[in-house]
């Protein structure tokens, strides 16, 4: 009787030492390195471990995860810095990829979108043909003024003054349809240069693979 009580009692020890070993490898433990190389291992999360940085291991040594020690106030201005420029960049890149996706869909061919360039060029000319036809007549009206005022004062007679406002007014219109003009020739070449961009892209783009979804 005595010789099964304590064999109970041995198989009871052998059982309970085989579920702490059990129960210690499945236990989370903290590993880390210190200044000077030296590996520890801790079952309690140390603040040492906090600032070095720290490896949670499952009982067997693997690494389940690692925590990163505390970034520094100049670390983390830079990492915030660093964050900032990336949303900034992927935003470009949607507005880009929206943009042009709203490109192929307004003009599915290549054709579409230079005829479409070569129509706003043709509004801007017509613009400029307007405007110098207009500045034709008034540089006519402008010499007809002028001839008339010249011949009152050879004559000796006052030019009145709704002339000389005339006269000035006209002066006055004709160095702004000049000025227009220079604007919309100006206008014509920089439209000229982004519709050439703007074709080169869309080529780009048009080769492009259809991303899958």
């Amino acid at each position: 009787m005595r010789r099964i009580t304590w064999l109970l009692a041995l198989l009871l020890l052998t059982l309970a030492a085989a579920n702490a070993l059990a129960a210690d490898k499945t236990r989370d433990r903290y590993r880390w390195t210190d200044a000077q190389g030296v590996v520890h291992f801790d079952d309690v999360l140390s603040d040492a471990a906090i600032q070095a940085g720290y490896d949670v291991v499952n009982g067997n040594g693997m690494r389940l995860r690692h925590v990163a020690r505390p970034m520094t106030a100049e670390e983390a201005k830079a990492e915030e810095k660093i964050q900032a420029q990336k949303k900034a960049a992927d935003k470009v890149a949607a507005d880009q990829a929206r943009d042009d996706a709203q490109l192929l869909a307004a003009y599915p061919t290549e054709q579409m979108l230079s005829e479409a360039h070569q129509a706003q060029l043709a509004m801007i000319d017509q613009y400029i043909q307007a405007t110098q036809i207009s500045l034709q007549s008034q540089e006519k009206s402008l010499t007809d003024n002028l001839t008339h005022a010249a011949d009152l004062e050879r004559t000796g007679k006052p030019v009145p003054a709704n002339l000389r406002a005339q006269i000035e007014s006209l002066r006055a219109n004709i160095e702004k349809q000049k000025a227009y003009i220079v604007a919309k020739q100006q206008e014509k070449v920089d439209n000229a240069a982004k519709f050439d961009a703007e074709l080169a892209h869309y080529r780009q783009i048009s080769d492009k693979p259809a991303t899958k979804p």
